[in-house]
């Protein structure tokens, strides 16, 4: 099972959403769609869901043309939007069996499917509360429940920890992960924190635009800018910060030396090193050959942080 995006194209009057972007998600796959608020995120979903239609391009699910088939494609789609559609007034169960006959659950499955959904989504101690009596943790379970109740292939989830507690985010990303194991599953969010938790790979879109594809590591490893080293020293009577910057400046590969501080005995210094040039064993020979005790020696990464506020702040 897979989805696959090809040159998706998406206008609301003279505002361009979506511009020519393509992309495939496969089975086991859970793939992050990250963008800051009004990127385009919310407009894909809905695109691949068939609740709007794109002005050009071409969307397949399963190998099945939205356009063409969007009723087939709707079955195999389990969607969590943003906004979580519950009735306060129903019961779980209730409210579970009616998702069941909305996704043309057959009659004499549809007690089973809700039974299973309730355990899967650690529903079992509010199944006969009203929805409006739960807190948003388990109103979230809900949402989840009635995206699978059909059983879908390929699930869509919109901001699913929006407005959540740090315990109930934590529950819920274990059951993304844990769906994601039979599943294509793209989670649409701007936290970072939550692609990083959950996700295999990262798709980042700005401005309708894509503007960056893979996994977090090979993201990093592109987008990877100058290294730097940072080190802890003792502080050597005999050493004095002429020598500690002659030192490092003499290293193959080092670009810049700056002592950060002095303080406390010890020194703690940041390395700046050409791209590309890893200096660390250089480093710490240096450091040995000079007697000197290190205490401490690590390089800066680029974080997902810093390629997202490089790629959406311009």
């Amino acid at each position: 099972m897979s989805i696959k995006i090809e040159n998706l194209t998406k206008s609301y009057g003279n505002f361009l959403a979506v511009k020519d972007i393509s992309f495939e998600v496969k089975t086991g796959e859970i793939v992050g769609f990250l963008g800051p608020n009004g990127a385009g995120k919310t407009t894909t979903m809905k695109l691949i869901t068939t609740y709007l239609t794109q002005n050009s391009g071409k969307i397949f699910v399963d190998g099945i043309d939205t356009e063409t088939d969007s009723l087939a494609v709707r079955k195999k789609i389990g969607y969590l939007p943003e906004q979580n559609p519950l009735y306060p007034d129903m019961n779980v169960i209730d409210y579970l069996k009616y998702a069941a006959e909305l996704q043309s659950v057959e009659k004499s499955k549809i007690d089973e499917s809700v039974k299973k959904m309730v355990r899967v989504c650690g529903l079992e101690d509010v199944k006969h509360k009203d929805i409006g009596e739960l807190s948003k943790g388990y109103r979230q379970r809900v949402g989840l429940a009635q995206a699978m109740i059909h059983n879908p292939e390929v699930l869509l989830l919109d901001e699913p920890t929006s407005g959540l507690d740090p315990n109930q985010i934590i529950e819920i990303r274990k059951l993304i992960r844990d769906l994601g194991k039979q599943k294509t599953l793209i989670l649409s969010t701007h936290i970072l924190q939550e692609v990083q938790a959950t996700c295999d790979r990262v798709i980042i879109i700005n401005n309708g635009k894509i503007v960056a594809d893979g996994t977090t590591d090979s993201l990093q490893k592109k987008f990877q800018g100058q290294l730097t080293i940072s080190l802890t020293l003792k502080k050597d009577p005999k050493a004095g910060k002429e020598k500690i910057m002659s030192m490092f400046d003499s290293v193959n590969g080092v670009e810049k030396v700056k002592i950060v501080s002095d303080d406390n005995d010890v020194w703690k210094i940041d390395i700046s090193a050409n791209k590309g040039e890893d200096v660390r064993d250089a480093i710490f020979k240096k450091v040995v050959s000079n007697d000197m005790v290190l205490l401490n020696l690590h390089q800066e990464e680029t974080s997902l942080e810093d390629i997202f506020r490089k790629l959406t702040t311009h």
